[in-house]
């Protein structure tokens, strides 16, 4: 099977412009078959807060009201992914802006209430990886916004890293797929505050000695456990990684 890359980019790297098109030109550069997924959290409190419409968050996971959902559905699937694929297509590249919506590529259903109402957010029931495939072999690039929908005339907001496990498991049986997360740290770190303390590989009895032990905590032990379900799901290499590092297979730290 042919290799196919699936980059994950959230954080600071998407909301500034300097790192935003640093992180584009090495996306550009690499070879073969190739996803950007892509976040905008910042930029939705951002235009939030200019229009008048308070942001609140539940351990890092922004509660989705029916207003929220109407700034997340304009910054993520708008401005933010429209300029990525304008970014892409002056490099060449012919990348095409999607949500979950669009050719009903990824279906999710409205997350149910247990301790938070999270409102209009979305846990993905199914991907079409069949469409996805076909676009990716016709020598398009899909850029793909944190939307999904219900089916039912509602978007939702779907978390990013999510979006890319959910692709990168859907695809795995047309392609040899490696899922990279990146962001600002150069991989999963022993010392948080020593930027060089990179752990090389994470297995399962390494995830739960680093959990244990305090090492990994917060938002890192879902993107962890989103990693090792996409391994078992056949996808086969994921990597977390710095942004500018995701054309060096030698960086970051590889999750097996």
């Amino acid at each position: 099977m042919e290799k196919l890359t699936i980059i994950k980019v959230g954080g600071k790297i998407v909301e500034e412009k300097k790192s935003l098109l640093r992180l584009l030109e090495d996306f550009s550069k690499i070879e073969g078959k190739k996803i950007l997924v892509h976040g905008g959290g910042r930029s939705a409190t951002h235009y939030a807060t200019l229009l008048g419409i308070e942001s609140k968050m539940v351990n890092g996971r922004r509660i989705t009201d029916e207003e929220t959902l109407k700034v997340v559905t304009m910054v993520y699937a708008g401005l933010v992914n429209k300029n990525i694929v304008a970014s892409l297509q002056a490099k060449g590249i012919n990348a095409l802006g999607l949500t979950g919506a669009d050719m009903n590529i990824m279906l999710s259903e409205k997350r149910k209430v247990e301790e938070v109402d999270y409102g209009f957010v979305g846990d993905v029931k199914k991907v079409d990886a069949s469409i996805l495939a076909k676009l990716i072999s016709e020598g398009v690039v899909p850029v793909l916004a944190p939307l999904t929908h219900d089916g039912m005339g509602s978007m939702l907001n779907t978390n990013a890293d999510t979006i890319a496990s959910e692709t990168a498991k859907a695809l795995s049986k047309y392609f040899d797929v490696n899922l990279i997360y990146c962001f600002e740290k150069k991989g999963v770190l022993n010392d948080e505050n020593d930027d060089e303390s990179v752990i090389a590989v994470i297995n399962k009895p390494k995830f739960v000695e680093l959990v244990e032990n305090g090492v990994v905590q917060g938002g890192m032990i879902p993107k962890l456990e989103n990693a090792f379900k996409s391994i078992e799901s056949g996808v086969k290499k994921v990597v977390i990684t710095n942004a500018f590092s995701i054309a060096d297979e030698t960086a970051g730290t590889t999750i097996e």
